[in-house]
């Protein structure tokens, strides 16, 4: 019991046409401050994508989530955001956007080990 740390999370989700508030989930990021775990795990689909939009590319959005994976990593290229607490990196990535990535509301929960905790919700939601 005693290895239980709470955790917190968002879905990531690509919003083709903002106006249409249309998306469809392609990562999770999850955030655990006792185990000082942050981290995201993404996947686009192309298929997905272009049902809701040809006109987007898809390399775009992978090199927007790579630099959302650079600021959970807390890497230099990160800039500013990267420097930040853990907690405050977590917070910067989940915050409301009006922008075609865009993150749902916290979840929270309790868990053992955060790392596996984010394959199985990355799996349930995205996959």
């Amino acid at each position: 019991m005693q290895d239980r740390v709470t955790f917190e999370y968002a879905i990531i989700r690509v919003v083709p046409k903002v106006e249409r508030q249309e998306f469809f989930n392609v990562g999770v990021i999850l955030f655990s401050k006792r185990k000082k775990f942050l981290d995201i795990k993404y996947n686009i689909s192309q298929k997905k994508l272009e049902a809701f939009s040809e006109e987007i590319d898809i390399n775009m959005l992978e090199s927007y989530l790579n630099a959302w994976k650079l600021v959970c990593e807390g890497a230099s290229s990160a800039g500013t955001i990267g420097k930040l607490e853990l907690s405050d990196r977590f917070r910067w990535l989940a915050a409301s956007r009006s922008t075609i990535i865009q993150s749902s509301k916290t979840h929270s929960g309790i868990c053992n080990n955060p790392e596996k905790v984010l394959e199985d919700i990355f799996t349930k939601y995205v996959l």
